[in-house]
């Protein structure tokens, strides 16, 4: 597999399930969280209580918020959540993706840096070699456990693609897929509760991860 192209794209589009909805992370964040809260309650009654409604919408808004600030601590340059629930489910998953860059004066390799990463201590088995839109990536798949590093209070199955520029060999792209891990035990809230019957479905959101990859083009002058 080989780059198409020499010249660098100017980004990339990612077709998404009507599900789900891109918050841009370098500008029109602010914006992006509000449309997307005054979306989830503008089926609502003009007559519902605003005393009842109030609560909901800060409580959505805090949610986004949250999730934005974590994907900044990625350098994020793209955050995509889930919006509606799946079967009456809140289905907690996120897509961050972020860019990653060499400096200038280092000759970077993409088919080397894809061979450390097969190679890495702790990959064999998980890590494969992928096509994305004409180049060669790097697609890892991994279950990290709770509480311990990059992990949450909940294990979490992760599915990471490392995806290089063409035309810019010190530039990366990183999209990295996050939900619950399948075999939740201690469930002691709702939420949780509610979370862990999502994470019977783990399997099928990351082959829906692996189809929204399979849209993956860049965006070229």
């Amino acid at each position: 597999m080989t780059d198409r192209t020499a010249t660098a794209p100017r980004g990339y589009q990612l077709i998404l399930p009507p599900e789900w909805a891109r918050i841009p992370m370098r500008t029109g964040t602010e914006e992006a969280i509000r449309a997307l809260v005054d979306d989830a309650f503008a089926t609502l009654p003009a007559d519902a209580p605003r005393d009842k409604v109030g609560p909901y919408r800060r409580e959505l808004e805090r949610r986004l918020k949250d999730a934005v600030q974590e994907a900044r601590k990625a350098e994020a340059l793209d955050l995509y959540l889930p919006v509606e629930r799946m079967h009456g489910i809140a289905v907690p998953a996120s897509i961050v993706v972020s860019e990653m860059k060499f400096p200038d004066e280092v000759a970077v390799d993409p088919s080397a840096v894809s061979r450390r990463l097969l190679e890495s201590p702790g990959r064999a088995g998980e890590a494969t070699v992928v096509d994305v839109d004409g180049v060669s990536a790097v697609r890892t798949e991994r279950t990290v456990a709770a509480g311990g590093p990059g992990g949450g209070e909940l294990a979490s199955r992760r599915v990471d693609y490392v995806v290089p520029v063409p035309g810019d060999p010190g530039r990366w792209l990183g999209v990295v897929f996050s939900t619950l891990a399948e075999g939740v035990e201690e469930i002691e809230s709702a939420e949780s509760a509610e979370s862990a019957e999502y994470a019977e479905y783990a399997d099928l959101f990351v082959e829906l991860f692996d189809a929204m990859m399979c849209t993956f083009r860049w965006s070229r002058p």
